[in-house]
């Protein structure tokens, strides 16, 4: 009766149905098939071990099995093929240690150190248990003839158990490092929209597959969401102000507004997000799968990370329109005298902004066209006549051809902006609006062949931003009405701008402009000057 029971406990496996198959499409982590490689040079063995095999499953996963001959093709099966889990190993094949060559190779060629590796020998004399277990990062040792029906499945299970317990290790490592380095990468954004493109991809990363993504931004808790970014199949909400009333995503994302917590409900999951600043932010992804816990856990770990992130964009936000807000002040209060300079600033200011991104297009002047001065010199231009505030009103304001002392008067605001602007940005660290107008007041009436004043100075001494707009500066002068003089016709400005190319402006700034009137009428209107 003893033996009969042994046999049934042998052989329970073989006697039950065959395995489900899995649905068609992709896979989630979780649920893929287990993949395990046996490597023998014995057909009789792969056959016995795929029948006692073929209905054990783990954790709702069944076993894919893969058969190998020799070391040197295990070697390229391992190579070749990721996510094989435990490998059922025989020592003697093509050499008398052929398996302990590859067990090695699995380790230290491979860098394979989560794979769960099984010896399974027919002479365990030749290679003794104890050295191997010490000299080889091996996981089991079994003799063959000890391998019964239940003895592999206890083996089997217990070796995929360990591998998923490292797998799961392993990809928490991953995914906190794609936290770190995406949460670092997103403190140097500076638009709302651009954060929330970040987010969405930090977010895919993360979960390691293409998801689909949709940010919201709940503002002032009221109202349906305002969609903020929206990547894949989602793109097109990028274009909505709000989130539709009747879109699949709606419920789900309401709920986590209400409810105030994320909600995982495949195939729509949002991500909820509360900010210290008290602002509110969902995620919606939506990958193929529902998403495995550790997968959960790494994603709520990266929102805490978000919503620092978040506030801080907030607050970088906040600074840029209180300087922004404070160079336009200095603007108005070096136009305050003189009503006609309005409209110039602002077709400066335009002006000087397209030139330096046409110029950054053609690619010349790499060295000085930095993303600072291409993101600050639009604003930066409208600076550039700050130093008139010093400037008396009898000659600011004269009507007619100044007198040489006049003229000297009038020069004197290029040096004073300079000084002015300069004393200012010495309060700010690093780059700033205040930096950039110091250089562009004064050194826009700088000539590039050194001609020009306060400083004389020639070439590519004079400040990228300077020569920008020394060149935009006198072509919107010239096409409009001044206090001193009546407007150009169009022929005649752009005549005179070419013939002082390479000695008043630097030719690069002239070849821009003229780039950009033929392509893009609408920065100029030359229709204005000849009216």
């Amino acid at each position: 009766m003893t033996d009969l029971k042994a046999d049934a406990d042998d052989n329970w496996l073989l006697d039950e149905d065959e395995p489900v198959a899995s649905p068609a499409g992709l896979a989630a982590p979780d649920q893929r098939l287990w993949r395990v490689l046996i490597v023998d040079d014995d057909v009789d063995v792969h056959a016995v071990t795929r029948l006692a095999l073929r209905n054990v499953s783990f954790k709702g996963r069944e076993l894919e099995l893969f058969s190998a001959y020799s070391g040197r093709e295990a070697y390229e099966i391992l190579r070749d093929t990721p996510d094989i889990a435990l490998v059922l190993l025989d020592v003697v094949m093509e050499t008398d240690d052929a398996g302990l060559i590859l067990a090695k190779r699995i380790r230290a060629d491979l860098n394979n150190s989560i794979v769960r590796v099984v010896l399974r020998t027919g002479q365990p004399g030749q290679a003794p248990e104890q050295r191997v277990i010490i000299e080889y990062d091996i996981n089991d040792y079994k003799a063959k003839t000890e391998l019964t029906t239940q003895k592999l499945f206890t083996t089997v299970i217990s070796a995929l158990r360990a591998y998923e317990s490292l797998m799961m290790l392993e990809r928490s490592r991953i995914g906190l490092g794609k936290i770190l380095a995406g949460a670092t990468n997103l403190y140097q954004i500076h638009s709302l929209r651009e954060f929330a493109s970040g987010v969405l991809n930090q977010v895919s990363a993360i979960l390691d597959v293409g998801a689909d993504g949709v940010l919201c931004l709940m503002q002032g808790g009221a109202g349906r969401p305002e969609v903020v970014a929206a990547t894949g199949s989602y793109a097109m909400l990028a274009e909505s102000e709000a989130l539709p009333a009747d879109h699949a995503l709606t419920p789900t994302i309401a709920k986590a507004f209400a409810e105030k917590r994320s909600q995982f409900e495949h195939p729509a999951n949002v991500l909820f997000i509360h900010t210290e600043g008290n602002r509110e932010l969902a995620i919606s992804v939506t990958p193929p799968w529902p998403l495995a816990q550790i997968q959960r856990d790494l994603l709520e770990v990266f929102c805490q990370r978000i919503a620092a992130a978040f506030d801080n964009l907030y607050m970088f936000g906040q600074l840029r329109k209180a300087q922004e807000a404070t160079v336009v002040a200095l603007a108005d209060l070096a136009e305050f005298r003189d009503s006609d300079t309005g409209g110039h600033v602002r077709r400066v200011q335009q002006l000087s902004d397209a030139i330096a991104r046409r110029m950054q297009q053609r690619g010349v002047y790499a060295d000085e066209l930095t993303p600072q001065l291409l993101d600050m010199i639009g604003l930066a231009s409208i600076l550039h006549d700050v130093g008139k505030v010093a400037t008396p009103d009898a000659v600011l304001l004269k009507p007619g051809k100044h007198t040489d002392e006049e003229r000297v008067q009038m020069q004197l605001h290029a040096s004073v902006g300079r000084s002015i602007l300069e004393r200012a940005a010495n309060m700010v660290d690093g780059a700033s609006y205040l930096k950039y107008g110091a250089q562009i007041a004064g050194g826009h009436h700088e000539h590039f062949d050194g001609a020009g004043y306060p400083d004389g100075l020639k070439g590519r001494t004079i400040p990228m931003a300077a020569r920008i707009v020394a060149v935009v500066d006198v072509f919107d002068a010239l096409l409009h009405e001044r206090p001193y003089k009546e407007p150009w016709p169009y022929p005649q400005v752009r005549e005179y701008i070419e013939q002082r190319s390479g000695s008043q402006f630097d030719p690069e700034v002239v070849t821009a402009l003229l780039d950009l009137i033929d392509h893009e009428p609408q920065l100029w209107h030359p229709e204005r000057a000849t009216a």
